[in-house]
């Protein structure tokens, strides 16, 4: 479910960093002048529009050059094709071996500045260092910017005009479309042959998907995920995701009671079975549970889809790219290919 990590948000400056950042701000502002003055900082050529989701019309006096995403938002943009312009990043980046987190899709993590790795780390000394021209993040709730820690969001947004781009309650090619959009205003090029065939996988993979729902007979699907003390049922009517599963014919299981801004209904586990599901789509995010630890859960052993082994992954803040989210929905259709009705 997209709803934010549960993870106590950290402070971004120690006792004194209010004064090395004004520094900090006031050496960013410096070379925006230079800039300005043409030190070619940007990319040149014509002003620069683009208008988000919030919806905001963002102007710049030539296209951005140097932009700064969620690591998610960033991984999008390089798979339609943006390179040099990415300089850096924040949201998991790097898993604990030092490997590319799987959020970071085909985006090279060595080569961007990583200015936060969990929920609630963005670096403002960082990021004010990496001159940034663009912010770029989604935005699963009207005006909430994706990961930006609330607490020092107003010193980020001094820094450099934002795009935001909606990742809830539509269905999921219209961030998709939007993500390509922006790609291409800031120079990327959607008639690549990467991009093309990207795209061909994805409408492939829609159809076998469709298909195989009709196939299946009425197999139900249950979103959901586990924590210590909850187990999650979420609400196919607000992630993108599912409500684009949901218009090929998935038959998902709809929580009567939601709470977390709509996403979910949280159940104790002593009420988990509420909802019997023959497909567990669950949610495989660092900060949720897995099988091996769900195991020592009872009532998660009694639901009938654990009984039968009826569980898939679910990618919960997908990848807006084709590239990025054709490879889910074949997960999803082997899935429930391979499922039975239980009931």
């Amino acid at each position: 479910m997209p709803s934010s990590p549960r993870l106590t948000r950290r402070g971004l400056l120690a006792a004194g960093g209010a004064t090395a950042l004004g520094a900090v701000l006031a050496a960013c502002g410096s070379s925006g002048d230079e800039k300005a003055a043409g030190d070619g900082g940007s990319a040149g050529g014509d002003p620069w529009t683009f208008t988000d989701d919030r919806p905001q019309t963002v102007t710049a006096k030539s296209t951005p050059a140097r932009v700064v995403a969620f690591t998610g938002a960033a991984a999008a943009l390089a798979d339609f094709g943006l390179g040099k312009q990415l300089v850096g990043v924040f949201g998991e980046t790097r898993a604990a071996d030092g490997k590319a987190d799987p959020q970071a899709g085909s985006l090279d993590v060595d080569k961007v500045e990583i200015i936060g790795n969990a929920w609630g780390e963005f670096s403002i000394e960082k990021y004010a260092a990496l001159r940034p021209e663009l912010l770029v993040t989604h935005m699963y709730d009207p005006g909430a910017y994706w990961y930006v820690p609330d607490e020092s969001k107003d010193k980020i947004l001094q820094l450099a005009p934002q795009a935001l781009i909606s990742t809830g309650r539509v269905t999921i090619t219209q961030p998709i479309e939007h993500y390509a959009k922006l790609a291409e205003s800031l120079g990327a090029d959607l008639k690549a042959q990467q991009v093309l065939d990207a795209k061909a996988r994805f409408e492939k993979a829609s159809e076998e998907l469709r298909q195989a729902v009709k196939a299946a007979g009425g197999v139900k699907v249950m979103a959901c995920s586990g924590s210590a003390d909850l187990f999650y049922v979420s609400n196919p009517k607000i992630s993108c995701d599912l409500i684009y599963f949901a218009e090929l014919g998935v038959e998902f299981i709809q929580p009567e009671k939601t709470d977390g801004g709509d996403y979910y209904e949280g159940l104790s586990w002593e009420n988990a079975g509420k909802y019997p599901a023959d497909l567990l789509l669950l949610d495989q995010r660092s900060t949720a549970l897995q099988p091996k630890d769900l195991a020592a859960k009872p009532s998660w052993g009694q639901l009938p889809a654990v009984k039968a082994g009826q569980i898939t992954p679910w990618d919960a803040v997908p990848r807006f790219s084709h590239a990025g989210f054709a490879p889910l929905i074949e997960r999803l259709t082997a899935a429930i290919q391979k499922s039975r009705k239980l009931s």
